[in-house]
């Protein structure tokens, strides 16, 4: 991961805690898959899917008196990945890619039972690849700056979350997200490639001490 990336997302973050009501952490699993189409518009069959990690961390902030509205951003780290082959001509094919994010999202409280709180979410996330490889048969390509391949993506997600107060200070979550990127030309080529994934993890959410927060 490239340090100035770090750097600049550390900063930010610290930046927009200073004004945050809690900070959250996140982590789990990424189920992806990927949308490709070659020059004649024809997808790839037998792709199947992989599943990787996923970290992200920031803040967020009610943004109403009741406190059911709250607004988040952060950074995000995603592993993706796919194999496929092309039984035409007999080759294999694997994606192996890491793309560093920022993460713009929304939350709203759907109901409460008893000390469990339900939230609905959406997300919108720029990111940019950090690490990436493509095999095909025994041949492995770096995809990091290849014209080729898409080095910035932009996720739009949607999703589910579950958050239990283990005390005034702090919520652990459980968290489902689906998203997708919107089908892009790779390169100066016709091809076009896209990714899906289905996002399992659990969260910590931390109260900053200016917050008025009960959960």
């Amino acid at each position: 991961m490239p340090n100035k990336h770090v750097t600049l997302f550390a900063v930010l973050l610290i930046s927009f805690s200073c004004f945050s009501q809690q900070l959250y952490l996140e982590l789990g699993t990424t189920i992806s898959s990927f949308d490709y189409e070659n020059s004649q518009g024809q997808p790839l069959d037998n792709l199947l899917s992989i599943s990787k990690t996923y970290y992200g961390m920031g803040y967020r902030q009610s943004i109403n008196p009741n406190k059911t509205l709250f607004l988040s951003l952060g950074a995000t780290y995603n592993n993706y990945g796919a194999i496929g082959s092309e039984n035409s001509v007999d080759n294999f094919f694997q994606w192996d890619v890491s793309y560093l994010g920022l993460k713009a999202g929304m939350s709203i409280q759907l109901f409460q039972l008893r000390d469990l709180y339900f939230f609905a979410n959406v997300s919108v996330s720029p990111e940019i690849m950090v690490r990436g490889n493509q095999t095909i048969n025994s041949s492995v390509f770096n995809l990091v700056g290849n014209e080729e391949f898409n080095n910035t993506i932009v996720f739009f997600r949607g999703g589910l979350e579950m958050q239990y107060p283990v005390s005034k200070y702090a919520a652990i979550s459980a968290v489902y997200n689906y998203g997708k990127t919107t089908l892009a030309n790779s390169g100066s080529t016709q091809e076009k490639l896209g990714l899906n994934a289905h996002q399992f993890g659990i969260g910590f959410i931390i109260n900053l001490p200016n917050c008025n927060c009960d959960f």
